[in-house]
């Protein structure tokens, strides 16, 4: 194939082709120019923002009808390699280059990761953070330009176990889907890889083997919630229970070393007493000893690759006191483990997809508790799990918690992949909303929701421009949110929800954009 008069590609190609390492990314106008010149060239439509240069060759991500497709324009001599597609010669101003349009398969993200060091997800550290769960692996585009306006430092790929058995996805599915949304909007100031809620070794070597960099251990099956209401006798009977062995010590040592003097938080000492150590041992202790149990394995399972921790006990069932918390800090510590944020269970409601429930005040005092024992035990982040739409906590977390905070969203992105379908394929819509509304009863089981589908609008009633307001309505999230696995598992609602998508990606890239634009500008 010959394009004469291709100079803008030329200059760009022949500038930066040749250069050692990675050419700086294209200023915009630029970018847009030559993606409608590459367009033309390989029969696709490039993405601008996808178009990279190294050591040779000229990368970026072109779109077909409803798939994707990774195009590399490459000199002879080009060191990049390990891609799998078909292959011409094509003639550029009098030069031959190789062509290359290869299908966005996993070994194909792996051959991406390798050529472009800024597609290999990394330790956030202590840098102020925000997870985005996405469960249809569309979002990450979306994602990216909310998070291009913040001071956040963002994780990428993010997914339950749970979630994954949802969806029928796989942890490295995860990754590549958020790799090829990076490499779309040619993000490179870095990502996190969340392998969330893990439970077992098995879980651990999973996302190890994906190379996920952030590992949120959830012990909550392990929590023994009955410590809150337990008899003095009953509590005597579960601290003999306990993994005291596992624990390395025993209830007179743990009690001598957390009553011995003040825990000094902030501008405060606290003093804590048997009667406070001993119940938040039974409540957390065996959380403790599986946590420490599966921060060994991941050691030893990453070697001398970067991780970092998060520890989870948010799904309980009462809050997590001050003392709990300094319990659980403090024997973490002792047992050598090494966490980057905590989730601890807050006081107030933190229901899936809708906002937060409770008293703000009590909400404020408490937090500024918990922000102190995460100064004191690390520093480290303070996790805000179910963080999707507490709009009216999160002046109170960023003011009171500054770099050492962690929200993590997950549903949001697929309510709002709803909203898109409500504008596009309003029949569709009303399809999904139906079989929500016979699924929630079940549904609800593994969530801590409170809709009522007797409280739903009638969408019946509502004409099809009005539609998207039922993702308005708190009612109406909970049920759509809570559903998503038996709608992704429907043979006739998956793909044409999919088709939807694919077919309006700037209309879901923006919605996605709009709505993360209001969880981020508190963290500003």
């Amino acid at each position: 194939m010959t394009l004469e008069g291709f100079s803008t590609v030329t200059t760009m190609v022949w500038e930066h082709i040749e250069a050692d390492g990675l050419a700086a990314p294209l200023p915009e106008a630029k970018a847009h120019w030559v993606a409608g010149e590459l367009s033309q060239l390989a029969s696709v439509e490039v993405y601008p923002h996808s178009i990279v240069a190294t050591q040779g060759t000229v990368l970026f991500l072109g779109r077909q009808p409803r798939q994707k497709i990774l195009g590399i324009l490459a000199t002879a001599k080009s060191p990049v390699g390990g891609f799998t597609g078909e292959t011409r010669r094509v003639t550029v101003d009098g030069r031959e280059l190789s062509l290359t349009m290869a299908p966005t398969t996993a070994a194909n993200a792996a051959a991406l990761r390798q050529a472009l060091p800024f597609l290999v997800p990394q330790p956030l550290r202590l840098r102020k953070s925000v997870g985005f769960g996405d469960r249809l692996g569309l979002a990450t585009p979306g994602h990216i330009r909310a998070v291009r306006n913040s001071a956040m430092a963002p994780i990428l790929a993010q997914q339950s176990i749970r979630e994954n058995a949802r969806t029928g996805r796989t942890p490295q599915g995860v990754m590549d889907d958020a790799i090829w949304g990076v490499f779309q909007e040619g993000w490179r100031d870095g990502f996190g890889a969340d392998a969330d809620h893990l439970k077992t070794t098995a879980d651990i070597d999973a996302c190890a083997a994906a190379e996920y960099t952030f590992y949120t251990i959830d012990p909550g099956e392990h929590v023994n919630n009955s410590a809150d209401t337990a008899s003095s006798h009953e509590l005597q009977e579960k601290i003999e229970d306990l993994p005291w062995e596992a624990l390395d010590t025993n209830p007179a040592d743990l009690v001598r070393r957390l009553t011995s003097k003040p825990v000094e938080l902030d501008d405060f000492g606290l003093t804590l007493d048997r009667e406070q150590v001993l119940p938040a041992a039974v409540k957390y202790g065996g959380a403790v000893a599986h946590t420490a149990r599966l921060f060994r394995h991941l050691v030893q399972v990453m070697g001398d690759r970067p991780f970092e921790l998060e520890v989870s006990v948010d799904e309980t069932a009462s809050p997590t006191t001050l003392a709990e918390h300094i319990y659980i800090a403090n024997e973490l510590k002792r047992l050598d483990v090494e966490w980057v944020s905590l989730a601890p269970r807050y006081v107030g409601e933190f229901e899936k997809g809708v906002d937060y429930i409770g008293d703000l005040g009590e909400f404020e005092r408490s937090f500024a508790g918990h922000v102190a024992v995460a100064r004191a035990f690390g520093p480290y982040k303070l996790s805000i799990h179910s963080g999707s739409d507490k709009f009216r906590i999160y002046p109170l977390v960023a003011r009171m918690a500054g770099e050492l905070v962690h929200l993590k969203t997950a549903g949001t992105s697929y309510l709002e992949a709803l909203r898109a379908v409500a504008l596009l394929n309003p029949s569709l819509f009303r399809e999904i909303v139906a079989f929500a509304v016979q699924r929630y009863p079940s549904d609800r089981a593994s969530y801590h929701v409170s809709a009522q589908v007797a409280k739903l609008p009638d969408v019946s009633l509502l004409p099809d421009d009005e539609l998207p307001t039922l993702l308005d309505d708190f009612h109406g999230r909970e049920v759509l949110h809570v559903t998503f696995g038996s709608v992704l598992n429907h043979p006739d609602l998956r793909e044409p929800l999919f088709d939807t998508l694919r077919d309006g990606e700037e209309t879901y890239c923006q919605l996605l954009e709009e709505h993360f634009n209001k969880h981020l500008d508190p963290f500003a």
